[in-house]
């Protein structure tokens, strides 16, 4: 019976999403009644303590609620002032000769290395996809998958910030353990993409430049893993290795990297209303910063451990490590506001900024944040005040832990794979792979270690299959189908999408199973 209260939040939670519709905060701000609810009828927690674990929850997500809230002020500022358009106008002329590299740069490359910064792939690769001849299905399923090839790094590795504080690792140790999966994950994305443009003949078609794009991502980021300096620009890295590598490609084949052939007279217009660097100013002034303030070994000491701003918001508990100047959110919002100088933007776009930014941010941050809550309120149950900290007096009364002992004496020895479709269930409730990192990492520790696992291997399938779960992800498929008028294909997507997560989280749960 507490096996069934413990899973009720997520049960409902999917309802809401799947059957009811209901969008993920709405769904999220449910979960979290029940989680609530059920944790102080049936589990012995008192009101206090499920509130002040949802505030450390809601602390806890900063890393992704703040970088959510600042990358959509960034975005918009790029496309109020015309910035965004320059850009697209850009990669419309790369690589049209050769339509496997062009999927690569674009959806992979390219991808990578925008949600490594905060930007949103499904938002800005649609239109360009569908400019460039591809169907709406194609300019739909594409970006939302290519991104995947890199998630853990998105948003400049928000979330492996998220799994260092919540397994108690270190970024180098983590690092490690996510960058061994990447060749396989980049390399299967890549031949995914193919599969959804054009079936098997299309993979052995663009067999070779796929394979090389997947694994120089792949084996970037376990160069930066090693290398243990700058992780948290694995994704820029390896996007930036994986455009070079193409680039490389198209120059063997004696092939043009850009094709200005394409451009239509309204991109020629675009063109000319502003230089590229100018619009580019401040993904530039981002990298850069980030580059300084993590090759910089003593600014990085100073901001990362010194000047960590850690908040003590649950009795006895480990601080909560805020890092405000460290964290990517604070250089986005700095970054931004540097290239004011060079963008110029005039007072009404400035108004069209700040009306748009209130209109997009809070329900994205509020969906980021309400996940944590929940994971928090799970990690707490059963808890009371004692002698001035908490206590857990009996691990019946603990959700995680009811949990961690009944999966261990279901899946036993085939837990690590269970564990990988669980991460893939949790990024299709959530929505991110950060949210899937909050939700299960305490509870995959926990039963790793009664099974005796390495929980870091664990952890980090269930994380990465969670990430493969963007593909899915109602949220992300209808934000991509809107930005060209095609509301309703995300169905059709999600029908083929569903099968390619399914096979990509089996590689995933077969290597977990073997390195645990």
């Amino acid at each position: 019976m507490n096996i069934f209260l413990t899973l009720v939040p997520v049960v409902v939670v999917l309802i809401l999403l799947i059957k009811v519709k209901w969008p993920a905060d709405l769904s999220g701000l449910a979960g979290w009644v029940f989680t609530i609810g059920i944790a102080c009828l049936f589990f012995h927690t008192s009101l206090q303590v499920g509130l002040t674990a949802s505030l450390a929850g809601l602390v806890a997500s900063f890393p992704i609620s703040l970088m959510v809230l600042t990358s959509i002020f960034q975005i918009t500022f790029l496309e109020c002032t015309g910035a965004l358009k320059r850009i697209v106008v850009f990669v419309k002329t790369v690589a049209s000769q050769n339509q496997t590299v062009q999927i690569m740069i674009i959806n992979m490359g390219i991808g990578t290395l925008l949600v490594s910064v905060g930007a949103t792939p499904v938002s800005i690769l649609p239109p360009i996809m569908l400019a460039l001849g591809y169907s709406t299905f194609v300019a739909v399923a594409l970006p939302a998958l290519g991104f995947d090839a890199l998630c853990t790094y998105a948003m400049l590795g928000a979330a492996l910030v998220v799994y260092t504080d919540m397994s108690g690792t270190t970024l180098n140790q983590a690092a490690l353990v996510f960058s061994q999966y990447m060749p396989v994950i980049s390399t299967m994305i890549g031949f995914g993409m193919l599969y959804i443009v054009g079936g098997w003949s299309k993979i052995r078609e663009g067999f070779w430049p796929c394979l090389l794009a997947g694994l120089t991502m792949g084996m970037t980021a376990i160069a930066i893993a090693h290398i243990g300096n700058g992780i948290v620009l694995t994704g820029v890295l390896s996007g930036m290795a994986t455009i070079l590598m193409m680039v490389l490609f198209l120059k063997v084949q004696g092939l043009p990297v850009l094709d200005r052939s394409v451009l239509t007279p309204e991109d020629l217009k675009a063109e000319q209303s502003m230089p590229l660097l100018k619009a580019l100013s401040p993904w530039i002034i981002l990298i850069s910063c980030c580059l300084i303030i993590n090759f910089w070994p003593a600014l990085h000491n100073y901001l990362f451990k010194e000047l960590s701003m850690s908040l003590e918001i649950i009795p006895g508990a480990k601080p909560i490590n805020t890092r405000m100047l460290w964290n990517a959110y604070t250089w986005v919002i700095i970054s931004t506001l540097l290239a004011v100088p060079f963008i110029k933007p005039t007072r009404e776009q400035w108004k069209d900024i700040g009306r748009k930014w209130l209109k997009r941010a809070p329900r994205p941050v509020f969906s980021a944040a309400i996940f944590f809550s929940i994971a928090y309120i799970m990690m707490y149950s059963g808890y009371a005040p004692q002698g001035g900290t908490w206590a857990l007096l009996n691990p019946d009364y603990n959700m995680i832990s009811v949990l961690a002992v009944g999966s261990a004496d279901f899946f036993n020895g085939l837990y690590p794979v269970a564990a990988a479709y669980l991460g893939l269930l949790g990024g299709f409730v959530s929505g991110s792979e950060a949210s899937t990192i909050a939700l299960f990492t305490k509870y995959n520790m926990i039963t790793s270690d009664l099974l005796n696992f390495n929980p870091l291997v664990i952890t980090a399938g269930c994380a990465i299959a969670g990430g493969l779960a963007s593909v899915i992800s109602p949220a992300k498929l209808q934000n991509a189908a809107a930005t060209i008028d095609a509301m309703g294909i995300e169905s059709k997507v999600i029908r083929v999408a569903v099968a390619i997560s399914i096979v990509f989280t089996s590689v995933a749960a077969l290597l977990t199973l073997l390195w645990a």
